[in-house]
């Protein structure tokens, strides 16, 4: 109990000194809004996956950056030592080096990604029943099974980028 207190206590005089802090409902939340207009993040190590993604995302218009990364190490790398905020993130599972749900982990775990409040999805090519449990286990915002039809895949991603444009985050402060 002692511990959580003082990592609270010492998140908090962190945010409260940047004078980032804002209280609602007695609990104080960061003054910032979902960076709509950030890059999408997209771990996935199949080249070819990379390349149709691609494709997608231009067809639909997506204004925001894409990056990928091959592997979870490579974007937790990035998450912890950019100051840009992503709009979303798109996890496989089944990576090298990290996995999907060890980087979702890292991340749950990081309190400074954690207030950034990024979506995180998995989009794997399939969906055990343990995956799905463990990844709803770990906070995450959506599994997707990436569909092998190119129409189906392209209303996915548009259904999907379309959702999180008009959502409100928890960290939202108009």
């Amino acid at each position: 109990m002692q511990k959580s207190f003082n990592t609270y206590i010492a998140c908090f005089n962190k945010l409260r000194a940047l004078k980032l802090l804002t209280q609602i409902n007695g609990v104080y939340l960061k003054k910032t809004k979902m960076n709509k207009g950030g890059p999408i993040i997209i771990i996935e190590d199949d080249l070819d996956d990379q390349e149709i993604l691609t494709e997608v995302f231009n067809e639909i218009n997506c204004k925001n950056k894409i990056l990928f990364f091959a592997d979870g190490e490579l974007a937790l790398e990035y998450l912890t030592t950019t100051e840009i905020e992503p709009f979303i993130i798109f996890s496989d599972i089944n990576m090298p080096k990290l996995n999907g749900m060890q980087l979702r982990e890292k991340i749950h775990e990081n309190e400074d990604l954690r207030l950034k409040s990024i979506p995180y999805l998995f989009f794997s090519t399939s969906a055990e029943q343990q995956h799905v449990v463990d990844a709803y286990s770990k906070s995450i915002q959506g599994f997707f099974v990436k569909p092998s039809n190119y129409g189906e895949l392209k209303a996915t991603i548009s259904t999907i980028v379309s959702y999180w444009e008009a959502c409100v985050s928890p960290n939202y402060i108009k």
